[in-house]
């Protein structure tokens, strides 16, 4: 098994590099829940085509981008924040990160302009492992599990780097990883 750490809320799951399921190719997954009964996350750095005001109609003009969290419940809207002064009942999941809170306040937030891309993140669905299946997946090397980032990268607006940014926060065991093209057939 390649990752050396355990998962828990907080942490980051890195997709190996030619992992084929379309749902989590060059995926970062932040975990917002772990325990005996599965694990919970959403995917950072896939975004759909999708902002929130096709999805929420009372919430004025949010050009706020929302990503594909994953594959379970599609019909469902969350979103990760780093403003807990303004938008209570949060939970930490990390230094500085927090799922949820009060949505009606979020959207007066979101109306008002008080709010940026870089303090808030949407997400449709979410990605979510039985109790066993994470731990199947990570002795099958499918994920590496890491607590190098810092919320800056989290709230990334260049999606399509993140992945390789998160590797390379790993060190120079992983580094060159970052460097593997998509697909070697094409090498």
């Amino acid at each position: 098994m390649i990752s050396q750490l355990t998962p828990s809320a907080g942490k980051l799951l890195i997709s190996e590099p030619f992992l084929s399921d379309p749902n989590f190719a060059r995926s970062v997954v932040l975990l917002t829940e772990h325990g005996d009964n599965g694990t919970l996350g959403f995917v950072i750095n896939h975004p759909s085509l999708l902002m929130v005001d096709d999805l929420i109609s009372d919430i004025g003009a949010a050009n706020f981008p929302v990503f594909y969290g994953g594959p379970v419940a599609t019909d469902t809207i969350h979103f990760i924040h780093r403003c807990p002064d303004r938008i209570v009942d949060g939970e930490e999941i990390a230094k500085g990160v927090y799922w949820g809170g009060n949505f009606e306040t979020l959207k007066a937030l979101i109306g008002q302009g008080a709010v940026t891309h870089e303090e808030v993140k949407f997400f449709v669905g979410y990605s979510g492992w039985g109790e066993q299946q994470l731990q199947d997946e990570l002795e099958g090397n499918t994920w590496i599990v890491s607590d190098q980032y810092d919320s800056d990268m989290i709230f990334s607006a260049d999606e399509e780097q993140l992945w390789k940014e998160v590797i390379i926060h790993l060190g120079p065991k992983y580094a060159h990883i970052s460097r593997f093209p998509q697909n070697p057939n094409l090498n």
